[in-house]
């Protein structure tokens, strides 16, 4: 154990991460948490590492981007990926979990670590004598943005987030909706909502004529920008608006969807999946929205199976703030002007877009934080594994303007070799490369 000390701001997934990560290497952790004194117009619990828009982490599988950065993180002792794996819900071949559980696990493990002292406080900057993690998230509180803006001299560029209803299992109707996984892969975990034509044509039209929420007071200036939708959180109404059949190969595609009572693909399906362990909520997947209330019951009970949904949770929107990352952090995610002691940044703040990744972010940040504080060399992740990768992106960007990135393989290094066999051989293999290095560098490590 070492008397050496980083203080992490922020206890979302990043934050939760990167104090983990230093903690287990005897480092004395100070983390701090504004909630339950004060909250972000997105977060409504107290606990740790609240998952706000979804409950699922994607893809399990390792040919998939997200599923190889999630074996990644498991293998580097991963406390996001223990408690996805210990409260995890069935969502076929997706990490879906109980996000109230989820959280639980998270905040006791840290409250109870012998090297985290918790401090629940709202931070206006960083101390410069030691080393530091801000991982604020998205919605930081205005104190600290302006500490970050200002003081270490980024300017924050905006974009929207946008949430999926969540309904009450008993309310959806069985007899017309199925239960089904896309291709049959795993189990038949989601429930599925099929359309006919005739049937997508009238819920398009509602859909794209729907009136939308005001914005939030925080975020009406906001509003007089250029709005920045991200595509990988896209409210529903806004993708139906690029096309009539923009739907068709997004959240209502209906392929590899067989409704078994009939034998064959429908014109369109909506999935639900479950939100919690019981089995009693479900959300809307790819549903994320800004519709008013009103709206959302109206539109979405014309949806086959939903006539009579009862909404535990409508879909809302708020704003996400991230950094000019690029030149700025490098690909440990620390801050290149920090000066003697370091200031790292993890979190969706970096540039990285989902809940695993930004964990992946605080993985990266926390053990880089905890080794500058020993005195120890940097571990920078090379670009053949997803962890660097991302880290990469951070650190240098693309030839277009910098935007949020989730993980994939477009990012990551190439293979030397051609692999024959497909995409998914290809991605296996990519997957394979990674793996085996985080192995032996963990073995290095030890």
């Amino acid at each position: 154990m070492s008397d050496k000390r980083i203080t992490v701001y922020g206890a979302g997934l990043a934050g939760c991460e990167a104090a983990w990560q230093a903690a287990e290497r005897g480092v004395k952790v100070r983390l701090v948490e504004m909630k339950p004194e004060k909250h972000t117009p997105a977060h409504h619990a107290d606990g740790f590492a609240e998952l706000v828009c979804s409950n699922s982490l994607r893809s399990d599988v390792t040919s998939n981007a997200v599923g190889l950065l999630k074996e990644e993180m498991r293998r580097m002792n991963s406390l996001i990926m223990q408690a996805a794996d210990a409260t995890r819900v069935p969502a076929g071949s997706a990490l879906a979990v109980d996000r109230e559980r989820f959280s639980e696990f998270i905040t006791e493990k840290l409250r109870s670590h012998p090297n985290v002292e918790v401090v629940y406080a709202e931070a206006d900057s960083v101390e410069r004598d030691e080393v530091s993690v801000i991982a604020t998230g998205p919605l930081t509180s205005e104190p600290m943005a302006e500490y970050i803006s200002k003081d270490l001299g980024f300017g924050s560029l905006h974009f929207f987030d946008a949430a999926a209803p969540i309904v009450s299992a008993d309310s959806i109707n069985t007899d017309v909706a199925f239960f089904a996984s896309r291709y049959d892969k795993g189990d038949a975990d989601y429930i599925n909502c099929p359309m006919n034509e005739e049937q997508y044509n009238a819920f398009w039209e509602a859909l794209i004529s729907a009136e939308e929420a005001v914005l939030k007071e925080f975020d009406k200036d906001e509003q007089k920008k250029n709005l920045k939708v991200f595509e990988g959180c896209m409210p529903v109404e806004v993708m139906a608006r690029r096309g009539k059949d923009t739907l068709l190969f997004g959240p209502l595609k209906p392929v590899g969807l067989i409704d078994k009572r009939v034998g064959k693909e429908a014109y369109a399906v909506v999935q639900l999946r479950k939100e919690n362990c019981e089995g009693t909520m479900y959300n809307l997947v790819g549903f994320q929205t800004h519709l008013t209330f009103p709206e959302q019951r109206r539109v979405f009970r014309m949806i086959p199976g939903l006539e009579n949904a009862e909404f535990l949770r409508y879909g809302v929107m708020h704003r996400n703030t991230y950094l000019d990352s690029p030149d700025r952090l490098d690909a440990t995610y620390r801050y290149k002007d920090s000066g003697e002691m370091g200031i790292y940044f993890a979190g969706q703040m970096t540039g990285v877009e989902g809940y695993v990744e930004s964990a992946g972010s605080g993985l990266v940040a926390g053990i880089n934080a905890a080794r500058e504080a020993l005195g120890e060399e940097k571990l920078v992740f090379p670009r053949i594994t997803m962890l660097g990768a991302m880290a990469s992106y951070v650190a240098n960007g693309s030839n277009s303007a910098f935007a949020p990135m989730n993980a994939n393989f477009g990012i990551i290094e190439p293979l030397a070799a051609r692999v024959k066999g497909g995409k998914t051989a290809k991605n296996q293999a990519l997957a394979d490369r990674a793996l085996a290095y985080i192995d032996e560098m963990k073995g290095e490590l030890k």
